[in-house]
C-alpha cells in the first residue's frame, strides 16, 4: 500500500493522542508525519519509536500533506481546514464545523462508506453519540427502516476533554480526603452526580448535543424524515458513552431477528444475556473499537418498536478510530502523487 504524508492538527489533545495511538495500532502507511498544535508547540511526542516535535500551525503547515486529521475545535478548524484543502490535502475533521454542510460528507465507515467518494476536500467525522448509536442501528434500519428514535445518552466526562477527566479524578480524591470540591470543567460537581445538559440549550428546549443526533442521523442514513427525540446526560464515568434507545420501524423487527442482524454487523458485539447478568457497560467497552449492544427487547408500549442498550468508547470509535477508518477509505481512492 502506498505510504502517504499525514498531518495531525491537535496532536496533544485527548482525541489527537488517541488518533496517534490508533494510527500506530492499525499500521497506517505513513511516509512523513507532521504534528501541529498551538498550545503545546515544542512538545516532544513519540510515534513508532521516533520522536516528533509538535509545531505551531500556520498557512504553510499543510504543504505536501496528503491527508490531514483535524482534532481541534470548530473555530480553529473553520480557519485552517480550508487552507489545508487548498494545499492539496484531504481533511478529515473531528469538529462540528462542517458536519451539516451539504457539500461535506458525514461518514461512519460501517454505515455509509460510499459517501467518502463525494468529498470536495473535507470529510466530517460525526458526533460521538451519533457514531455509537448508528453503528448499532444501521443494520436494523437497513432491514426494517427506522421511522423514529427515542434516545437517552449517558456520556462520559472524557467527551468534555482531558480537563474534565482530571476534574472527576480530583473530585473523587478530594471526597476521599474530606476536602472541598473544586468545580471548573462543569457548572456543577460531576463526582457522584448527573448533569442533564451537554452543550447550550436551543430555543426549543433541546441542547445542541441532542439536536446533533437528529440532524446527523438524518444525513448519515439518508433519511430526511427520520424523527429523533434525544436527551443527553453527563455521568461520572471516565470513558465510554452508553445509550438507551427505542426505535419504531416500518417493518417489525423481533428481538431474535435484531440479535441475528447485529451479530453479523461490522463493528458490533452483541452482549445480551440478562439471565447471566451480561449486558454492555462502559468498563467493558473502554479502550476498544466495537459498539456493544444488549438489553434487546420488544417495546411493550408500541407496535413495531424495539428497545436496546448500547455502549462504546467515544474517544476511540466515537472519534479517533472513526476518523482513521475514514482515512483508510480515502487512502483507497487517493491518486498517486507525481
Amino acid at each position: 500500500m502506498k505510504k502517504v504524508n499525514l498531518c495531525l492538527l491537535g496532536a496533544s489533545g485527548a482525541v489527537g493522542k488517541e488518533m496517534l495511538k490508533i494510527l500506530e495500532e492499525r499500521e497506517f502507511p505513513i511516509n512523513e508525519l507532521k504534528l501541529l498544535g498551538n498550545k503545546d508547540a515544542g512538545k516532544k511526542v513519540k510515534f513508532r519509536n521516533k520522536e516528533y516535535t509538535i509545531e505551531k500551525a500556520d498557512k504553510k503547515s499543510f504543504k505536501n500533506m496528503d491527508i490531514t486529521l483535524v482534532a481541534v475545535g470548530s473555530d480553529i478548524s473553520k480557519k485552517l481546514s480550508p487552507i489545508a484543502v487548498k494545499s492539496g490535502s484531504v481533511v478529515i475533521d473531528n469538529s462540528s464545523a462542517f458536519r451539516m454542510d451539504k457539500k461535506v460528507p458525514l461518514v461512519v465507515p460501517e454505515v455509509n462508506p460510499e459517501d467518502v467518494k463525494k468529498h470536495k476536500g473535507i470529510i466530517a467525522n460525526p458526533n460521538c453519540t451519533t457514531i455509537i448509536a448508528l453503528v448499532a442501528l444501521a443494520p436494523l434500519h437497513k432491514y426494517g427502516k427506522i421511522k423514529r428514535i427515542i434516545a437517552s445518552t449517558y456520556q462520559a466526562v472524557s467527551g468534555a476533554g482531558k480537563e474534565a477527566m482530571e476534574e472527576l479524578e480530583s473530585q473523587a480524591r478530594d471526597w476521599a480526603d474530606g476536602k472541598k470540591f473544586e468545580i471548573n470543567a462543569f457548572k456543577y460537581q460531576i463526582c457522584f452526580n448527573l448533569i442533564p445538559q451537554i452543550d447550550a440549550f436551543d430555543k426549543n428546549g433541546y441542547t445542541k448535543e441532542e439536536l446533533k443526533m437528529l440532524n446527523e442521523g438524518r444525513k448519515i442514513l439518508h433519511s430526511p424524515n427520520l424523527k429523533v427525540n434525544c436527551t443527553c446526560v453527563r455521568v461520572p464515568v471516565f470513558r465510554s458513552h452508553s445509550e438507551s434507545i427505542t426505535i419504531e420501524t416500518a417493518k417489525k423487527i423481533t428481538p431474535k431477528k435484531a440479535r441475528e442482524l447485529l451479530a453479523k454487523a461490522k463493528g458490533v458485539k452483541v452482549v445480551d444475556n440478562p439471565a447471566k447478568f451480561q449486558y454492555p457497560m462502559p468498563l467493558d467497552t473502554t479502550n476498544q473499537d466495537l459498539v456493544f449492544v444488549g438489553r434487546i427487547r420488544e417495546d411493550i408500549s408500541a407496535k413495531n418498536s424495539l428497545t436496546l442498550w448500547c455502549a462504546g468508547d467515544q474517544l476511540r470509535k466515537g472519534a479517533a478510530t472513526n476518523a482513521v477508518q475514514i482515512a483508510e477509505l480515502v487512502l483507497e481512492n487517493l491518486k498517486d502523487k507525481k
